[in-house]
Order: structure tokens, then C-alpha cells, then sequence
């Protein structure tokens, strides 16, 4: 666990020291923003103290971000030659995946925890519902995870980081877009397994309070899956050499 975290903090440091974090949260801030409070149907124009129109807002942008985010995560460190230099410091591939996947998903926690303001101006507006709010940042979080392990992965099987960028999105589209549209079009059984696999489904139920176990064994899957395939990457390096 040592050695995770100080992966996970050298990685942190790494994102603020080159300001690539401050540039995430100024412009993930700005953009949700701008949607939530005075852009189109904004909340003063619907008339209603929720946050439903954030959490919309930030289903699209850090589907965009965090691949941004996670690109050079691996791609950077194979392109450098560092990454051989960290296995030879007795850290396990896992332990690497592990640290670099934790140091993207606190970045974006701290990019949401920024937007507490908007929880608190929206709650002195009116009557809020606290537990749709909260499962709303509970499903960002797991979302954000979720995308982080694929943009882990993504990075993990190139030493180019826009490569790695595109690799995650055309990944992701699958579960945040088309999933839902295959979904929609077939009825049935594979309408409903199109329908599980589409994350859609399961951030909206959050979003709306609703705290069902197949949701978080959803995200929870498929965060898995990605770090078991980013470690797989990294070990299949060793088995070349």
C-alpha cells in the first residue's frame, strides 16, 4: 500500500506542477458552470433547486476530460523509459496501475468537491433534494473511475499519448453513447443486456437518488476489468523482454 501511494502522489504532483490540474478544474468549472447557471434552460429558468442540469452537463465533459487526463499516465513513462526504472524499485505492476489510476481519480475528486458551491447556492434557492445530490456525486465518482481505468488501460498498450487519447474515447463511446442507442432499438433480452451495459442507465439512477447494488457492481466491474488488463499490458512488456 506504501508504494501505491507514492506512485499516486509523485503522479498528483506531476499534474500540478506541469498545471495540467489547474487547467482541468478551471475549464471543467467554467464549462459546467456556464451550462448549470446561464447558459439555455439554466436552473433560474426552470425554476427548480436541483442539480440535475450539473450533473448532465458533467456526464459530457468528463467523458472528454478524463481521457485528457489519463493519456500520458503510461504512454508518457513507456515513451521516457521510466517505466522499466520503476520496476526495478521492487513495485509490482499492479502497484503501478493502482497508484496511477488513484492519482487521476483524485484529481477529478477535487474538480467535484470545487463544485460544492453550486450545492450550496442551489439549496439557499429552495428546497433541494439531498439524496438525488448525492447520488448524483456518487455517480460522477463512479463514472469518473470507470473511464479512468479504461484511459489507464488505453494508455498502457501505447507509448503515444494521443494515440492513447483516441484509444480511451473510441472505448468510451461505447458505454456512454452507443450501448444506449443499441438499447433502444432492440427489444427483449438484448435490449435489456445493451441496456445494463450502457452507463447511461446507471448514473441516471444514482443521479435520481435511487441506490441499487447493480449499479455499483456495474462500475465496479468494469474499473476492475480495466486495471486487471492494464496490469496485464505491463506484464506482457515483461514477458517480451
Amino acid at each position: 500500500m506504501k508504494s501505491i501511494w507514492v506512485i499516486t502522489k509523485r503522479e498528483l504532483r506531476t499534474f500540478f506542477d506541469s498545471l495540467t490540474a489547474y487547467v482541468i478544474i478551471i475549464v471543467f468549472l467554467g464549462l459546467n458552470g456556464f451550462f448549470t447557471w446561464l447558459f439555455g434552460n439554466n436552473i433560474f429558468v426552470i425554476g427548480q433547486a436541483d442539480l440535475s442540469l450539473f450533473f448532465a452537463t458533467s456526464y459530457w465533459s468528463l467523458f472528454f476530460f478524463i481521457p485528457a487526463i489519463t493519456m500520458r499516465s503510461i504512454a508518457e513513462e513507456k515513451k521516457a523509459g521510466t517505466i522499466e526504472l520503476l520496476s526495478t524499485k521492487a513495485i509490482t505492476d499492479w502497484q503501478i496501475v493502482t497508484g496511477k489510476f488513484l492519482a487521476c481519480l483524485l484529481l477529478v475528486a477535487i474538480a467535484l468537491l470545487c463544485t460544492i458551491s453550486y450545492y450550496v447556492s442551489v439549496a439557499r434557492l429552495g428546497n433541494v433534494d439531498h439524496g438525488a445530490v448525492i447520488g448524483g456525486y456518487i455517480g460522477l465518482l463512479l463514472l469518473s473511475a470507470m473511464y479512468i481505468s479504461i484511459g489507464v488501460f488505453a494508455s498502457s498498450t501505447t507509448n503515444n499519448q494521443i494515440v492513447a487519447f483516441l484509444i480511451s474515447l473510441f472505448i468510451g463511446i461505447f458505454f456512454h453513447v452507443l450501448f444506449d442507442v443499441m438499447a433502444g432499438g432492440l427489444r427483449g433480452n438484448m435490449g435489456a443486456v445493451f441496456d445494463y451495459l450502457s452507463a447511461r442507465t446507471h448514473f441516471e439512477s444514482l443521479s435520481r437518488g435511487v441506490y441499487d447494488s447493480r449499479d455499483i457492481v456495474y462500475f465496479l466491474s468494469i474499473i476492475a476489468a480495466g486495471l486487471l488488463l492494464s496490469q496485464s499490458m505491463l506484464a506482457k512488456r515483461n514477458w517480451q523482454n
